[in-house]
């Protein structure tokens, strides 16, 4: 399963999922004809028309509580192609920064008091926010053909602040799928998008805006890193800076499905990674130090960690630089990864070994040490996992602390939080019925919503 999948797909799992007739026959004709995301099989995407952005919303508690699981695999028949050592340094996430540590919150609250409400509609397939950090309080809104458009003041400005459609492929899992602004972008002007190419690679470039704040200069572009995509889906996409002013990038493990090549684990591909790069250094980049590969012959530097099917957002809690990465899952399972502030780099996350929690394929070498997920959920709840953010802003105290995240096919967000006993706690808060590729923050740390149909809500109190 591919993220993110058709949009007819996510209409027809949510018709499935409410019929009680016979309609096996059906689905498959469908999902052959619609390329659909939980098929196994599928090596492409086709586009998938915008929707009408209404929002229908009510309320489903739901609460597990998942222990903490990171655990050694211990096995006696290792492969000899796939890496069998775990890095030895150890790398710390956010380490320029001294980590808070907040008081968990004593529960989620009751979701019945608040709601998501429209802040703009209108948009051609909407796949990402955020903001500039530059006291502006705009927020910058992707459309996946390649705009990246402004929100500011309660209005969409009718100009784009870049237009790289004359380079970017779209649509499927292509198109413009990431935007991160430089932690000093308020000086240097700098911001970094990842993108697929007309050939459909993967480019991680970095633009200049002009003397004019509300537009962005298309030929400042700077490549970073070009990824040849063997296939047209499993793209990744997600750019951010971490605390630490290193810019991280989500990438997927190449596609097709069952990750055919092995690139998850592979670590002579920057395929099935996060990678960890200085922007500040070099030209265009410099390895920082204490990645968990520079000294490893074998492996590329940039790798930060691995094991990854197609990690679709990932992002650092501002207050605690705890990193949440949601990973895209086959066709059974999608899950929740986490690494708390200061957690050593070269983390192995297990895909294509474990979908989730669960064997998929193989048998991981002896002493290969694996990260597995906090929480996880099956495709009775959804079939493609959109990451979120942890909400630290000032409106809605109650939420103060809490992991959002929501699915794609099933329109459903989640509310995790970890207790003070080390559980994680996930409760099913809201079925909104929207196509949800991303969440997003505003500079000051409140929640917004991005539906794929074309809107942007906001979480509000009643």
């Amino acid at each position: 399963m591919m993220l993110p999948p058709n949009t007819a797909v996510g209409c027809l799992w949510r018709w499935i999922r409410g019929s009680r007739h016979s309609l096996f026959p059906l689905t498959i004709i469908l999902f052959a004809f619609l390329f659909s995301a939980c098929q196994s099989d599928r090596q492409d995407d086709t586009p998938f028309p915008s929707l009408n952005g209404e929002i229908t919303i009510t309320q489903s508690p739901e609460a597990t509580a998942t222990p903490t699981t990171q655990i050694q695999i211990q096995t006696t028949t290792p492969d000899p192609a796939l890496p069998q050592e775990t890095p030895t340094s150890l790398i710390t996430v956010g380490a320029a920064t001294e980590p808070a540590t907040p008081i968990p919150p004593p529960s989620i609250p009751d979701p019945d008091s608040y709601t998501w409400e429209q802040l703009v509609g209108g948009l051609d397939l909407p796949i990402g926010l955020t903001n500039a950090g530059d006291g502006s309080d705009r927020l910058f809104v992707l459309e996946q053909a390649g705009l990246i458009l402004i929100h500011q003041d309660g209005n969409l400005l009718p100009d784009p602040f870049l237009d790289i459609r004359d380079r970017a492929s779209c649509c499927g899992e292509r198109g413009l799928l990431g935007l991160a602004f430089h932690p000093d972008y308020s000086d240097n002007g700098f911001f970094y998008v990842n993108y697929t190419d007309l050939n459909g690679d993967t480019v991680i470039a970095r633009f200049s805006v002009s003397d004019d704040p509300y537009r962005a200069l298309p030929e400042s572009e700077e490549r970073l890193l070009q990824i040849p995509q063997p296939y047209g889906n499993h793209n990744g996409g997600v750019v951010e800076f971490g605390p630490d002013g290193y810019l991280y990038i989500g990438t997927g493990d190449g596609g097709s499905a069952g990750d055919p090549h092995g690139y998850g684990q592979a670590l002579n591909t920057l395929l099935g990674k996060v990678l960890r790069l200085d922007v500040d250094g070099g030209d265009p980049y410099e390895i920082p130090p204490d990645n968990p590969f520079v000294v490893d012959g074998h492996a590329l530097p940039e790798i930060w960690v691995y094991g990854l099917r197609n990690p679709w957002r990932f992002s650092f809690d501002r207050l605690t630089g705890d990193l949440y990465i949601a990973d895209v899952g086959q066709n059974a399972w999608e899950e929740i990864n986490y690494l708390p502030a200061g957690s050593p780099g070269g983390a192995n996350f297990g895909w294509n070994y474990f979908e989730g929690n669960h064997p998929y394929r193989g048998e991981p070498p002896s002493g290969l040490g694996l990260v597995f997920p906090v929480v996880e959920y099956d495709h009775d709840q959804g079939c493609s996992v959109t990451g979120g953010v942890v909400y630290r802003g000032q409106s809605l105290p109650a939420w103060q602390g809490i992991y959002l995240f929501g699915d794609f096919c099933s329109g459903y967000i989640w509310g995790l939080i970890q207790t003070i006993d080390g559980d994680w706690q996930k409760e099913l808060l809201f079925e909104t019925g929207a196509l949800i590729t991303s969440f997003g923050e505003d500079e000051n740390g409140e929640v917004y919503l991005v539906d794929y149909g074309g809107v942007i809500y906001r979480l509000v109190e009643r």
